[in-house]
């Protein structure tokens, strides 16, 4: 796997003791430290009434992405595609492409990024625009490949075109994406892995050849953290274990600090659940996690990973990333 790509997801995650328009500015700060280290994508999520997650606009954030890299890939992972109308998108990630070039990409689902509540304040139609992802992905996929669509045109034309992915983490998504011939990126961080591999067999098993797409072209998201020990990755990682605990019983809140939460420990009922997550996590020393990654890629038969990494410092964040690129060698790659 010496050609193994690596890829960002970032989804401006909160901090506990800062606010959460500095979560946006830290990703801006973070495409540009991840585009010098060689990343090969930078991706930004969508994300509704959340206290930890913020990153809300994406087609924004990837803009602001756009005027300060020059090389590294940009998109969302991704568009919640029944919060809007596709033809909007489609016009939305012309203008992108128009900006930044050959460097776009067009990551949608179908899930709300958030509860459905607020998916009805969104669109008041959610459940039934969810039933009618299909044809959605099927129009957008038009207006952003050809001059005009059912007479209408996606504006602005020009001689790139957004690179449409399908996202998701059952199979659902990837059947849909092997039946159009697009690229599928499997949310492996979501669910610890569980029918990931399925997946991404059943992908590319279906998979129908399409023009631009004439073979099929899979990714995973993995959740990672390195540091320069291993002790050192699994304190970082207390933060997001923390998060996960306090989820699954209905409370939401900014990233903590590992410090705080060391000093607090987990309940004798919150370790089995601790426990559960680090016998899966891809947290350690660089050598350790590039290990793993490079035994998961092999296991996939993919050449890509997409890198998601929260830590209650930025730094730390950096600094796993450049880890990792390191290890991978991305800057001489892409030199």
């Amino acid at each position: 796997m010496t050609g193994l790509r690596l890829s960002v997801l970032d989804q401006s995650v909160s901090l506990a003791g800062s606010s959460e328009d500095a979560a946006i500015r830290d990703t801006l700060d973070l495409a540009q430290h991840c585009e010098r280290l060689g990343y090969a994508r930078f991706w930004v999520s969508e994300h509704h009434s959340l206290p930890t997650i913020v990153g809300s606009a994406p087609e924004i954030l990837m803009a602001a992405v756009a005027a300060r890299t020059t090389r590294i890939r940009i998109g969302s992972a991704g568009v919640m595609l029944p919060h809007y109308s596709a033809l909007k998108v489609a016009e939305q990630f012309r203008v992108l492409e128009a900006l930044a070039p050959g460097r776009i990409d067009l990551g949608v689902g179908r899930a709300p990024g958030g509860d459905m509540r607020t998916a009805r304040a969104l669109n008041p139609n959610a459940h039934a625009a969810a039933d009618a992802f299909p044809e959605q992905v099927n129009d957008l996929q038009a207006w952003t490949s050809l001059p005009s669509h059912h007479g209408i045109s996606a504006h602005p034309l020009g001689p790139h075109a957004p690179e449409l992915w399908i996202l998701g983490s059952s199979n659902y998504g990837a059947q849909l994406a092997a039946h159009f011939g697009l690229p599928y990126a499997f949310a492996y961080f979501f669910v610890d892995g569980q029918g990931a591999k399925q997946a991404v067999d059943l992908y590319k098993r279906m998979y129908k050849p399409s023009e631009r797409h004439p073979e099929p072209q899979a990714t995973i998201c993995i959740w990672a953290l390195a540091a320069d020990t291993h002790d050192e990755a699994c304190h970082h990682a207390l933060g997001r274990e923390r998060w996960r605990v306090d989820r699954a019983k209905g409370v939401l809140g900014p990233l903590q600090s590992p410090d705080v939460i060391a000093a607090r420990g987990f309940t004798a009922d919150e370790w089995p659940t601790v426990e559960a997550m680090r016998q899966k996590a891809f947290v350690g020393s660089a050598a350790e996690v590039a290990d793993q990654l490079r035994a998961v890629a092999a296991e996939f038969g993919i050449d890509e990973l997409v890198i998601n990494t929260w830590a209650h410092d930025p730094a730390v964040r950096r600094h796993s990333y450049a880890l990792l690129a390191r290890e991978f060698g991305l800057a001489e790659a892409a030199s």
